[in-house]
């Protein structure tokens, strides 16, 4: 019995948790900000990707950075990928974010342009390889994809394979961003062909280290076995909105040092 209690006082903190920050005042501090600057669903999602890719580090930075990217796209991100010439691409060598680079940035786009033409959009290609429990095989099939494009090897490290054994956080934040409508102003909800309960936690230092003191991992690493525990876990608790509980176990780490 008291195990039971335990469980449902650990859901209830969280629960409460989540309300706290899962509300517009979060999305100052976040690179969730970068898609909330555009109202076109594709300038969201890709303004989104970008800024999810970058979004290690510095979480002021990430957010500048990201800011860059689009100004260095016209400030219309749909626009730019499918109407660039080579001419429009020379400014975008000089941006770089720790290890990404302005080669990177350009193949990004080589390769968005290319999905928006052969494979309908962000949202089609995940859409069509998601599975019954899990979107992490569809990201897999996701970096497939976007890599039919011409690139340098040193590119495919900003694009996580959860297959090779990676939690792929940022692409787990962006797959939050874009599926998961929290009627709160914080995740967009733009892709409806996908289901919330599908998404899985964005696993990281703070996330990781939280979800560890609240008994909810046991795994040292933060790496994709980690995440598919946390997953059982996360499930256990809402199976309908897991994902919600990033915003308890993020908020726990990062604006309270739990």
């Amino acid at each position: 019995m008291q195990e039971t209690m335990d469980v449902l006082e650990l859901k209830s903190f969280l629960d409460d948790k989540v309300l706290q920050y899962n509300n517009p005042d979060f999305i100052d501090s976040d690179p969730v900000q970068i898609p909330h600057l555009f109202t076109l669903k594709e300038d969201r999602e890709i303004a989104g990707f970008l800024a999810a890719t970058i979004a290690w580090g510095n979480r002021k930075m990430i957010i500048n950075n990201a800011k860059k990217m689009v100004v260095l796209m016209g400030s219309s991100p749909y626009d730019f990928v499918m109407n660039h010439n080579e001419k429009h691409l020379e400014p975008l060598a000089t941006f770089v974010h720790r290890t990404f680079n302005g080669g990177d940035f350009t193949t990004f786009i080589t390769a968005l342009k290319n999905i928006y033409t052969y494979h309908n959009g962000l949202e089609g290609v995940f859409t069509i390889h998601q599975n019954t429990d899990s979107l992490q095989p569809a990201i897999n099939q996701f970096k497939k994809v976007f890599f039919e494009v011409e690139h340098q090897n040193r590119t495919q490290k900003h694009v996580s394979d959860p297959l090779a054994g990676s939690a792929a956080k940022r692409i787990n934040m962006y797959l939050r961003w874009m599926i998961r409508n929290d009627n709160a102003g914080v995740d967009l909800g733009l892709w409806k062909n996908i289901s919330p309960a599908l998404l899985s936690c964005p696993l990281d230092v703070h996330s990781g280290n939280v979800a560890r003191k609240l008994g909810l991992l046991t795994r040292k690493q933060n790496d994709a076995k980690a995440l598919a525990e946390l997953d059982t876990q996360l499930r256990s608790l809402d199976k309908t909105d897991p994902v919600k509980y990033d915003f308890a176990l993020f908020g726990l780490g990062v604006f309270e040092g739990f």
